[in-house]
């Protein structure tokens, strides 16, 4: 049967049916019914169901044979959720498989203590949110937590407590939702998701709907990963100089990365315990709770009643029962159960260790007499958005920071080979470093990618390999804005088949005009460093000539004061990745006018503009323009 909203959706878009269940549908009119409730079919398979019902030949659908087919193609739709608990094998530590979306035998392994400790983390840390309300707690049981994704909200509100506004809440489709609002819910997520550098390759918002595990589990993971080593740096935590060995700067200390850096942090702890056990890994160091217990006793601030007592304790499992209950005296009783531990579930332990840092880091700003003689460099807003970018793409290693990262010129070469398939010669790339001619073999890499920009037109006056291998600021980012700003200009290009064209920005410029005149808007730009796009209003105007019905214009301002331009630049972009565009600026590139983000924004926009509405809901983000990255296993992560 069809519920009331959908009901209510149906008689809205079709005269012949009725909000109260009666009625009838042409059949030409069949297959955007079918879209208006959320499955699209190609016009064939439409009317090949439309054969197998019997009605293939009519003219008229009633809506009882509607409701019947309808019924039939959303069980199918549903299968990936309904079978969620359907083992396809056998049980391995209490892990299941579930088949992949293509028909190649894939089959995908989900770990139930992983759907636990994800349940766990979204309900102890959204609780209180009175917009979930009607979607918490997720229990970890039947197939629960896929359900709770499925209009987007939790998502969301998860991307805004990994990276706080990331998300302008008021675009959020909160109320009365149909099947349209919650896809736009999920595509929000999803652009949102990679705009703080989530890869969302071949996850695609009807993918979520749908609740396929593996995928699901997939996104939450990144999310919650970013969400944790958010704050491990300098800026956020100054005592982390403490953890600088013998002669050592803090580039060497920003070069680890998150992971290293959390197993530094516990060894510091304890040799100050005096304990001679060191941490190297996630899984067999830790099963014994032994490490865990020095440090949780280590770092509880007095008065908590945290104690040695679990070493006292016989059996992993036991012991680790033991440890945990010591942690709940911190409230950092996280993501691991005690087989957890003794099982050293690596990902869920790592999880474990950056919930403590966050909470309990015990690292002393330095005294008056402790000063690093080198200044503290935050990450800019710039360089920050170029490695979400990088780390969207699905790039390895994970871009940690910049500089250290691009210097053996592997990563940037992955990036040329996603913005022109086979421009790398993979042979003359070296990928494995050796310490008598380390050096010397990452300088060639990134002379070749010096050489490469070149071949695809970059201005790289001036900028030789070596700058890169040095992590010269000013070079190094001269290269990489050019990298995205042809990965921008070449999604583009795709989505407008002009071949191997890039567009000019004043052809970007012209389209954006034309666009808001096409559409009765009286605003414009002249180019993208028009003062005029400080206040957000033509970028609103040109989400609303895309697609409208999506921007409240009762919620933007028309003061012009700074606050009032900020609200309406953070709507503008949530909007934007609302409809689709896969923008990584950020509000403050609108409102100080940064001309090289504000093309981005107007690409990107430009890009959605030429996707059909209910192909953009059925597919999957592609990696690129060609689909070159492959299929993307997010759970793999």
């Amino acid at each position: 049967m069809l519920n009331s909203e959908q009901l209510e959706e149906l008689s809205e878009r079709f005269k012949t049916i009725t909000s109260d269940g009666r009625g009838h549908l042409e059949r030409h009119e069949i297959g955007d019914a079918l879209k208006v409730l959320g499955i699209d079919l190609a016009g064939y398979q439409l009317r090949d169901r439309l054969t197998q019902s019997g009605l293939g030949n009519t003219t008229e659908v009633s809506l009882n044979d509607f409701t019947k087919l309808y019924n039939e193609l959303a069980d199918e739709k549903s299968k990936p959720t309904k079978d969620w608990g359907k083992r396809m094998g056998s049980v391995v530590q209490d892990a299941y498989q579930v088949a992949g979306g293509a028909d190649d035998g894939t089959v995908h392994t989900i770990r139930h203590e992983e759907e636990v400790a994800f349940a766990n983390w979204i309900n102890s840390n959204l609780g209180s949110d009175a917009d979930l309300k009607r979607l918490l707690p997720v229990t970890p049981i039947a197939g629960d937590l896929y359900t709770k994704v499925q209009d987007g909200l939790i998502l969301c509100k998860l991307i805004n407590l990994a990276v706080p506004d990331t998300i302008d809440e008021r675009a959020i489709n909160k109320k009365n939702l149909n099947t349209y609002t919650k896809l736009e819910n999920l595509t929000l997520s999803l652009m949102s998701a990679q705009a703080i550098g989530v890869n969302i390759v071949n996850i695609g918002n009807v993918d979520l709907s749908n609740g396929t595990p593996h995928l699901v589990l997939g996104l939450l993971w990144q999310i919650i990963r970013i969400g944790l080593f958010n704050q491990i740096d300098l800026h956020h935590v100054p005592g982390l100089f403490r953890l600088m060995r013998e002669g050592e700067t803090l580039d060497d200390l920003r070069r680890l990365t998150p992971e290293e850096i959390l197993m530094r942090w516990v060894n510091y702890h304890l040799e100050r315990a005096g304990i001679q056990r060191r941490m190297t890994n996630f899984q067999g160091d830790i099963k014994d709770s032994e490490i865990y217990t020095h440090l949780l006793h280590q770092i509880a601030p007095q008065g908590t009643g945290v104690s040695l007592s679990p070493l006292s304790v016989q059996g992993n499992v036991n012991r680790a029962d033991a440890m945990l209950n010591e942690a709940e005296k911190l409230d950092c009783r996280e993501f691991v159960t005690p087989n957890d531990v003794a099982a050293g579930n690596p990902k869920l332990n790592l999880a474990f260790v950056a919930n403590l840092f966050n909470k309990y880091p015990a690292l002393p700003d330095p005294g008056a007499d402790e000063m690093p003689e080198e200044e503290v460099v935050e990450e800019t807003r710039e360089e920050k958005t170029y490695r979400n970018w990088m780390n969207s793409m699905g790039v390895k290693p994970y871009v940690n920071w910049l500089y250290a990262d691009l210097n053996n010129g592997c990563v940037i070469f992955q990036l040329y080979d996603i913005i022109k398939p086979g421009i790398v010669h993979w042979k003359q790339v070296v990928k494995v470093f050796h310490k008598l001619r380390g050096m010397m073999d990452q300088i060639q890499n990134c002379n070749y990618a010096v050489e490469l920009g070149k071949q695809l037109r970059f201005s790289l006056v001036g900028i030789q390999g070596k700058d890169i291998y040095d992590g010269n600021p000013t070079l190094t980012l001269a290269l990489v804005w050019q990298l995205m700003r042809a990965y921008t200009l070449t999604v583009l290009a795709a989505c407008t088949q002009s071949g191997d064209s890039l567009p000019a920005d004043k052809e970007i410029v012209a389209w954006v005009n034309q666009k808001l005149a096409s559409q009765g808007k009286s605003s414009s730009i002249k180019s993208f460093q028009d003062s005029s796009i400080s206040d957000g209003r033509v970028v609103l105007d040109l989400i609303d000539a895309i697609k409208p019905n999506v921007i409240d214009h009762s919620l933007v301002k028309s003061g012009g004061s700074q606050s009032e331009n900020m609200e309406n630049a953070k709507y503008a972009i949530t909007c934007g990745r609302k409809i689709g565009a896969k923008i990584y600026a950020l509000p403050e590139d609108i409102v100080e006018v940064k001309p090289k983000m504000v093309m981005t924004v107007f690409a990107c926009l430009m890009a959605r503009d030429y996707l059909p509405d209910m192909r953009e809901a059925a597919e999957p983000t592609p990696a690129a323009p060609n689909g070159l990255n492959g299929h993307y296993d997010a759970y793999a992560e």
